[in-house]
């Protein structure tokens, strides 16, 4: 039986109106596997987080949020349906005492959309998402089911697969024992401080976000830094402990933040900067995020820095993070420790695309986009090793190039 199908719709913020013919859920892994038979051009979507026509097609997008499957436990794996959110997964991981090492700042995102665009979370030591997945079942161009497990050739290839090699139906992650997390905010960072104790602040804690407009306040600081801590609570260069609860961008109601002031909760409830239960960020919004080598950091900064005058009057807030170097591909912490830059935009996607042009020029060499928000280059290869060995497990997986789209011909050619 054919499964429903329903309109399109747009983006999460709504920054990109999906121009596809229809939207349908199947509700098995056959489903998946006939759909994949039937139509020319598909493309699976996520829980629409992304900023772009990334998850575009001129045929179908396929939602895998009605597969009618929960997730299982097998020692310290967890079996879990690509289409699931991460904050329903943390909480059902919670339940039998288990934990992931790392979230998103949103707990609203898909696992399997997260870990196919190289989403992270913060730390010097936590790789990205993608780096807990011991193995992914994709449904390929062929309409065959395809396993693969860490160590296989095409596994590295394959996880941070931005959605070309066919359709993720489910992926297996590493579990740790559950844990408590404290979070603090520390205001009054100075840019002094921000330039020289850059890596010790990233350091300083399990998960350290700092957020900046990227010039200076009224009070002369230039931002906060959230602090989340598995042990003690870290003193950060000049700052202050926040006396209440914050919002990640200055001046709005922080009720939709995770708890704050030091109070320990569990992993999931601290990790994400945004409860489940509430519209995470701003909403309305543009967002740009690029990864650069930690050892470029203050560079990396500077660079922002000299454009401050044309970033804060399009910027809601930026935010600077840390994550570990891995080896899947097409992630952006490929071979290197890395800096984040994330830049949460109003929504001027004039004002916004005549910036990324300048700002991409101006960062350093080795600087790599984050797959799911905006950015300018039209030629991202050259910072990826194993970009052309990508396109060959493309050719590969999908010959007729059922899941090809104009994000692939513009990023991938």
């Amino acid at each position: 039986m054919r499964p429903a199908s329903e309109a399109c719709g747009s983006t999460w913020a709504r920054s990109y109106d999906y121009t596809a013919r229809e939207l349908v859920r199947p509700r098995s892994v056959e489903d998946v596997r006939d759909l994949v038979l039937r139509e020319p051009r598909l493309r699976a979507l996520g829980s629409r987080h992304s900023f772009t026509d990334l998850a575009d097609t001129p045929g179908v997008l396929v939602s895998l949020d009605g597969l009618e499957e929960s997730p299982s436990l097998v020692g310290d794996v967890v079996r879990v349906p690509g289409g699931m959110r991460y904050g329903e997964l943390a909480a059902w991981l919670q339940e039998r005492g288990r934990a992931l090492p790392n979230l998103a700042s949103l707990p609203h995102i898909s696992v399997a959309g997260a870990v196919a665009t190289g989403t992270h979370g913060s730390g010097v030591g936590n790789g990205s998402l993608a780096t807990s997945v011991t193995a992914l079942e994709i449904v390929d161009g062929r309409g065959e089911l395809v396993r693969l497990s860490a160590g296989e050739p095409d596994f590295a290839g394959a996880v941070v697969g931005v959605g070309a090699l066919g359709i993720v139906t489910h992926l297996e992650l590493l579990t740790s024992p559950t844990y408590q997390v404290a979070q603090t905010v520390h205001e009054g960072l100075t840019y002094a401080d921000l330039r020289e104790h850059l890596t010790e602040i990233l350091g300083a804690a399990y998960s350290v976000s700092i957020f900046t407009r990227w010039t200076d306040e009224p009070d002369g600081s230039v931002g906060r830094v959230w602090v989340k801590s598995r042990s003690t609570t870290p003193e950060i260069p000049g700052t202050v402990l926040a006396t209440g609860p914050r919002h990640v961008v200055p001046g709005l109601d922080p009720a939709p933040c995770t708890e704050q002031l030091g109070v320990p909760g569990p992993w999931h409830e601290r990790l994400p900067h945004f409860r489940l239960d509430f519209q995470p960020s701003v909403g309305a919004e543009l967002q740009s995020e690029y990864l650069v080598p930690l050892y470029r950091a203050q560079e990396a900064v500077d660079a922002v820095r000299s454009l401050a005058d044309r970033v804060r009057p399009l910027l809601q807030v930026g935010e600077i993070r840390a994550v570990a170097a891995d080896d899947l591909w097409l992630s952006p912490a490929y071979g290197t420790d890395s800096l984040a830059l994330h830049f949460t935009w109003k929504a001027d996607p004039v004002g916004v695309g005549a910036l990324l042009p300048d700002l991409e020029q101006r960062l350093p060499t080795g600087t790599r986009p984050h797959w799911g928000k905006l950015f300018a280059t039209t030629d991202p290869g050259a910072e990826f090793p194993r970009w052309d060995d990508f396109r060959d497990l493309v050719r590969r997986f999908d010959p007729d190039r059922r899941f090809w789209n104009a994000w692939l011909d513009r990023v991938l050619g």
